[in-house]
């Protein structure tokens, strides 16, 4: 095994992993067997938000969604584990495996591998003026790094569903920037890479060729402020600013990818998606 150039965590929204964007699942696959080859270590964390919606409704449940993150109650819990601690965290590990990486299957329960509590009742940007209780919600407080670093010198990528675990053995759904943001921190990686339904930042949500090469922290709380940036991408920069003041490298924003981009977005940032700086 080659010395690491880096530690690079990868998250995936549920949308790619759905058949429409296989695809680029595809590309974003044997990106991640380069990287490996290159030498960097590599840890992908997914989430599986439409999935989720769409289990919930064939259930009978009606999703609730404020400020762009999920409401947990039991029956929504269930349904995360289901399809996230489930059926796409196989999924991936197998598209993964089929472009030629080792890849783990891992949830926040194995090992407490990803440990949490549960997130206190906060006011959310779109949630209105009163703090909300989003029920069984996790913050990310530390992860197992023997087991990660087990894995990661022996050549394995592990895929990580956004599931964690107190230290009572409480099971908590947390959104996947969130577990991203919190490896990526907890490893003190050098990047942390936002997959998204969208090539990057947009100044116009429906003209992709809008995309924002470079965002600071400052021009994206404005972004939020007059709206251009609304919906899950405010969590998203939010959190992903946060990552970036403590300690992790490099965050990028990207999607709509082909085989190449990825590895072009970590050789020169920017150049692919938009890389957030302080």
């Amino acid at each position: 095994m080659k010395e690491a150039l880096s530690t690079i965590v990868l998250k995936l929204g549920g949308e790619i992993l759905s058949p429409e964007r296989r695809a680029e699942a595809e590309a974003i696959a044997s990106d991640v067997r380069v990287l490996v080859e290159s030498g960097h270590r590599v840890i992908a964390v997914h989430g599986g938000g439409p999935q989720t919606t769409a289990l919930q409704k064939k259930l009978g449940q009606e999703p609730k969604i404020i400020g762009g993150r999920r409401v947990t109650d039991d029956d929504a819990l269930a349904a995360i584990q289901m399809v996230v601690g489930g059926k796409l965290n196989i999924d991936l590990c197998a598209l993964l495996g089929a472009a030629g990486v080792q890849a783990v299957g891992l949830n926040g329960a194995s090992a407490r591998v990803i440990a949490c509590e549960k997130r206190p009742a906060k006011v959310v940007t779109g949630g209105g003026p009163d703090p909300v209780d989003f029920g069984h919600v996790g913050d990310v407080t530390g992860v197992n790094h023997a087991l990660l670093a087990l894995l990661l010198t022996s050549g394995y990528v592990p895929v990580l569903a956004c599931i964690g675990m107190d230290g009572a053995g409480r099971v908590f759904n947390i959104n996947a920037d969130t577990v991203a943001n919190g490896v990526a921190r907890a490893l003190a990686a050098e990047r942390l890479v936002l997959i998204t339904g969208a090539p990057g930042v947009l100044r116009d949500i429906k003209d992709e060729s809008t995309r924002i090469p470079r965002l600071t922290r400052a021009e994206g709380d404005r972004a939020i402020a007059d709206g251009s940036v609304a919906g899950g991408m405010v969590p998203k920069l939010e959190e992903a600013f946060e990552a970036l003041g403590s300690g992790v490298s490099g965050v990028h924003v990207v999607g709509r990818l082909r085989a190449g981009d990825l590895a072009r977005e970590m050789a020169t940032p920017g150049s692919v998606g938009t890389v957030l700086v302080p």
